[in-house]
């Protein structure tokens, strides 16, 4: 094995910080690519969805109410 210890490991030789924070941002970064398209098909679905339920309702006048 290339580190002795599970610390030398995170540490390694003092590039840890450099590396670590890496691959977090990269992960970061692949979870929201998969993430927003997701978030943004579910909300075009429900505005699409309520669209056709007013288109359904028909036409409203607005004076129903006088």
């Amino acid at each position: 094995m290339y580190f002795d210890s599970l610390g030398a490991a995170v540490a390694m030789d003092g590039h840890g910080v450099y590396v670590w924070s890496a691959y977090a941002i990269s992960l970061v970064v692949v979870v929201l690519i998969l993430l927003v398209p997701q978030r943004r098909q579910r909300r075009f679905l429900r505005r699409l969805a309520g669209e056709q339920k007013r288109q359904q309702q028909g036409p409203t006048t607005g004076l129903e109410g006088s």
